[in-house]
């Protein structure tokens, strides 16, 4: 824009000169030939009173003292006095109709002036050189056009210096929208610059403010929500602690415990997202190992057989020990849901080139559907799920630095596979 400003300044400032400059070259040419016409002009005026009363000699001296080619031709075809050139056209058409003439030659403009005495009709003539209609032009043009190109550059420098008064301000708005893009809520722009740039800037900051509040008033209600299922699994613990079996209410009140913390992780999670979220790593092989194990118990319910590719050694990844868990709940979650009892299932956990692990879920069921590229979008699912799942675990990769890929198992059912980066 800055530069289109520019360009419209130049050509503008470009017509103006140009409609100025160039009828004042046409002047100045016309003024400098009517000058040296003139001067012209005035040596023959000044010989004219001398032809026909004075002798040849004396007229001679003042042809000859002129500053221009002069000749005199006297009457009766005798030699003519001063430069020696034979009667143009323009002589004898003077002569026979005693009129002065100004022709144009090749050798400039040719002045001719009869004068009439007692012995006949005698003629002046003068020819301006082409040299001397023009002097002075070439550098009265030199002039105009240093002129015209000092003013172009002025116009320049002017038109640069208001077009940053307009560009900044609107180059602070784009860094205050990419700003608010990054999800930076607190970002704000300065109103400066005309008065509807300032508009502008007022309606982003208000918009911006408004989209904090509603965020804000989001997480509450995210978090508001989140909180009112503890009383259910207040209940739901006092029914597994009055169960007679102690293993079973052992088991249902693990459950509910794991339920409090994803509620309590929701909530805080919630309530951060206002914030920048701090860096945070975990141990994958620590917490695969857990979520497997817990999956392990509803699998024998459904007489699914797991198997488990699970590394010895420490595997850090860059994503915090709640986010993989969900993560990997999402995935096996899917697994008791969409594949029949009895399916067996492979969770395998390995390091990933260049650091992180590569954690890989596969099943033996019907595997996706031949087209499952909108799998992953949020919110779709084929199986009449929330369609939550697969996009909470590809979020969590993803925010490692890693990615979520779907494959089909050799089995023929499932592959997923998650790239933690470290």
């Amino acid at each position: 824009m800055r530069r289109r400003l520019t360009l419209l300044v130049a050509a503008t400032t470009v017509l103006v000169l140009m409609a100025f400059v160039v009828p004042a070259a046409l002047l100045v040419r016309e003024v400098a030939e009517d000058r040296a016409l003139s001067r012209a002009t005035d040596v023959i005026q000044a010989l004219v009173p001398l032809v026909g009363v004075s002798d040849p000699g004396q007229l001679r001296n003042a042809v000859d003292g002129g500053n221009f080619p002069v000749t005199v031709y006297l009457p009766g075809g005798g030699a003519p006095i001063g430069e020696q050139v034979a009667p143009t056209p323009a002589v004898r058409l003077s002569q026979l109709t005693r009129q002065p003439l100004t022709v144009d030659t090749a050798a400039g403009i040719e002045i001719v002036v009869p004068v009439t005495g007692t012995n006949g009709t005698s003629v002046v003539r003068a020819v301006v050189p082409d040299a001397e209609l023009t002097r002075g032009v070439p550098r009265a043009w030199l002039v105009l056009a240093a002129l015209g190109l000092a003013l172009v550059l002025v116009g320049l420098l002017v038109a640069d210096r208001l077009a940053r008064t307009l560009i900044a301000p609107i180059a602070d708005l784009s860094q205050v929208s990419h700003r608010l893009a990054r999800a930076e809520l607190t970002a704000r722009a300065d109103p400066a610059g005309p008065p509807e740039i300032r508009e502008v800037a007022g309606a982003l900051n208000h918009l911006a403010g408004r989209i904090q509040d509603l965020l804000s008033e989001e997480r509450e209600q995210v978090a508001d929500l989140s909180h009112r299922l503890r009383t259910p699994l207040t209940a739901l613990r006092l029914e597994a602690e009055a169960l007679h079996d102690p293993d079973e209410s052992a088991r249902v009140t693990a459950a509910a415990d794991d339920i409090e913390r994803a509620v309590t992780a929701v909530i805080q999670q919630a309530r951060r997202r206002g914030t920048e979220r701090p860096a945070a790593t975990c141990d994958a092989t620590a917490v695969v190992t857990a979520r497997v194990a817990f999956w392990a118990v509803l699998a024998d319910d459904t007489d699914r057989e797991v198997h488990r590719d699970l590394p010895q050694v420490p595997l850090p990844v860059a994503v915090p020990a709640d986010d993989l868990a969900a993560a990997l709940d999402a995935v096996l979650g899917n697994v008791f849901a969409h594949t029949p009892d009895g399916t067996a299932f492979t969770v395998s956990l390995t390091p990933r080139p260049g650091g992180g692990a590569v954690l890989t879920v596969a099943d033996e069921g019907p595997g996706f559907p031949a087209s499952h590229t909108g799998v992953l979008q949020r919110g779709a699912s084929g199986g009449g799920s929330t369609g939550l799942g697969l996009d909470i675990a590809r979020r969590a990769a993803e925010e490692s630095g890693g990615s979520l890929s779907l494959d089909a198992a050799p089995s023929g059912g499932a592959l997923v596979r998650l790239e933690l980066a470290v």
